[in-house]
């Protein structure tokens, strides 16, 4: 009994050690990479942290989505780094990107830039236009503003866009772990887990989630499963 006593309490202090020391890292990193505000594809500005970014780029060759639902455009990258892999993968796939003002310079003619609030009707009417156009798989991903209040009306907005067997990830809820991003509290997490409990069609892939250790999506890809 004292023997499996001290091996729960053990492997319990390791976790937390564990835990501790992947949060000090990310820390580090985040303060040295200026949260990833540098990081370029191809010479184009792209503010993501470079291990989600590769778990993307995994899921996109996955799913091969004919849309990517992209709310938060900020500088561009992203889009235009989702649209180059398209046209990597030789498929049919395309982007819409909306956020409430225009901070770039870029175009692809596979992307589609909207101007506007991602939680208005009008923009979201016009991005559900697109979903309903489209035959294949819908790939959305929430990246704009990260207030919980905010999540929670995008995700009633474009979570059911999302097609069976693909995902909607809902970025940064790093914000309400990492006590650097306390300010932005409550952030997406919250959102995620009241959605979660009124919306068994979708379920957390912790895989994905947790490949790396470090993310600034935990919880965040959500797998639609029916």
């Amino acid at each position: 009994m004292y023997m499996r006593l001290r091996s729960l309490v053990l492997s319990a202090y390791n976790a937390l050690f564990a835990r501790a020391v992947e949060k000090l890292f990310f820390h580090q990193l985040v303060t040295k990479t200026n949260n990833f505000g540098k990081s370029n594809w191809l010479g184009k500005p792209i503010w993501q942290n470079t291990f989600d970014l590769w778990i993307a780029q995994e899921t996109i060759y996955e799913i091969k989505p004919s849309l990517i639902i992209e709310c938060g455009t900020n500088r561009g990258g992203s889009a235009y780094f989702y649209a180059q892999l398209f046209d990597l993968m030789g498929t049919d796939g395309k982007v819409v990107s909306v956020d409430i003002e225009k901070l770039h310079d870029l175009s692809h003619p596979r992307v589609t830039y909207l101007i506007g609030s991602s939680a208005s009707e009008e923009i979201a009417s016009q991005i559900r236009e697109m979903a309903n156009q489209v035959s294949g798989p819908v790939l959305v991903i929430l990246d704009s503003d990260h207030s919980e209040d905010h999540v929670a009306k995008e995700l009633a907005l474009y979570a059911h866009m999302t097609t069976v067997g693909s995902y909607c990830l809902v970025q940064d809820g790093i914000i309400d772990e990492l006590f650097m991003f306390r300010k932005g509290r409550p952030g997406p997490l919250p959102a995620i887990e009241k959605f979660l409990t009124k919306h068994p069609e979708f379920e957390i892939d912790h895989e994905r989630c947790e490949r790396f250790l470090v993310t600034h999506h935990p919880k965040g890809w959500l797998k639609r499963i029916k």
